[in-house]
């Protein structure tokens, strides 16, 4: 630990500014609020998400916002609670760090024959860059400790919205 005072407060601020924009990724899901999602994330970012069927890919920005769209706009109501950060500085790179985040995911499908609720619990590790626009995302990666409820939830909502979208 630096004794450094103003090392140590601009530590102490980094905190606050990683810890936000990863607690800014669960909201803006929940809000459905996809400039702030994108805003998470830097271009290209890093998913994995392999543990819950997506394999791990570097996507434009957009596209995995795009992705996240389609993915959870079918649910009526989205929960992501995001406790618990640990924030890990890199000691040779000051601009990077490692935030590892508890994932609680609540998602509700009404109507839905299979159960109208689907619940994720598990775990994120965000490793974060320092931008000249803050604190982002760069690489992503969900790990998955249970699940339960209507597991086929995803797929339904992801089809109800292709459903919509289709003309007809």
């Amino acid at each position: 630990m630096t004794t450094d005072l103003s090392a140590r407060l601009q530590q102490l601020e980094d905190r606050v500014a990683i810890s936000e924009r990863v607690i800014n990724y669960a909201r803006a899901i929940d809000l459905a609020e996809w400039d702030l999602f994108a805003d998470c994330f830097t271009d290209p970012v890093h998913i994995d998400f392999s543990e819950a069927g997506m394999p791990a890919s570097d996507f434009p920005r957009e596209q995995f916002v795009g992705f996240a769209r389609m993915g959870l706009s079918g649910f009526a109501a989205r929960q992501h609670l995001s406790p618990n950060h640990v924030t890990e500085f890199d000691v040779a790179d000051p601009d990077r760090a490692t935030c590892h985040s508890y994932m609680y995911a609540q998602h509700f499908l009404p109507d839905s024959e299979h159960g109208e609720f689907y619940l994720m619990r598990g775990w994120y590790t965000n490793q974060m860059r320092r931008t000249a626009e803050g604190w982002k995302i760069e690489r992503l990666v969900q790990h998955v400790s249970w699940l339960e409820g209507n597991t086929d939830a995803p797929m339904e909502a992801m089809a109800r919205v292709q459903a919509e979208q289709t003309p007809g």
